[in-house]
């Protein structure tokens, strides 16, 4: 690998970009792919079996052929408005598919090191809290109080900072009043509908376990459809 090929990789890994380095492992030369990007000569011809690895987040080595590709993605980060029970539970489902979790909850009562070992944890209202936490569109938001008072801020800094997932806990008509006081704060249908509301996909389940397995399934879903 050439120099100026390493010190390019050194520095996208520190922004946190997202690329890949494209090997032939017959001739040891190596380049960057970024999406939208064009290929040299030598790689070219298998842009489309390239883009596929990463675009599924994947490394490996394209078949029947000496090309090995390893994917850098930014990590997904995952706020998690709320410090209820259910929050416990998606924590641990979280991290064990490392994501990079924080959770926000202006009660302090809820959002302790006990219950949350090893998190990063903000006692601060949204609007606060967002100060802390550099965000980007690989940024997830779960919100689960039932507050407006904390949702409803989280919400509005999600959907106009474009996290590519955005998911709020509650029943059918507590969803349909959210999306009335969003309305009335000045976002579109459009906007409003990018909400995961209510979130999760469809398990049956009442627990609190069972809830969190719904929410983080689509999650995962929405993170592949990246």
């Amino acid at each position: 690998m050439q120099l100026k090929t390493l010190q390019e990789i050194i520095k996208k890994k520190e922004n946190k970009s997202e690329f890949a380095i494209v090997t032939n492992l017959t001739t040891g030369n190596s380049e960057i792919f970024e999406k939208g990007k064009s290929l040299s000569k030598e790689f070219e011809k298998f842009a489309d079996q390239i883009n596929a690895f990463f675009h599924s987040k994947k490394n490996g080595i394209i078949e029947g052929t000496d090309i090995f590709v390893e994917s850098y993605i930014r990590p997904i980060k995952v706020i998690i408005v709320g410090a209820v029970h259910i929050a416990q539970y998606l924590v641990n489902f979280a991290s064990s598919l490392n994501f990079e979790i924080s959770v926000i909850d202006p009660r302090g009562y809820f959002a302790t090191e006990q219950r949350f070992p090893n998190m990063k944890i903000i006692n601060k209202w949204p609007d606060e809290a967002f100060k802390e936490i550099e965000t980007n569109s690989n940024t997830a938001l779960i919100a689960l109080t039932h507050d407006p008072k904390i949702d409803d801020p989280a919400l509005q800094h999600a959907i106009k900072n474009k996290f590519y997932y955005i998911g709020a806990l509650g029943s059918k008509k507590t969803h349909a009043n959210r999306c009335e006081r969003l309305k009335e704060a000045g976002f579109s249908d459009k906007e409003i509908n990018q909400i995961h509301g209510p979130i999760g996909i469809k398990l049956g389940g009442r627990a609190a376990p069972e809830i969190a397995l719904s929410i983080i399934a689509q999650l995962v879903a929405e993170t592949y459809k990246k």
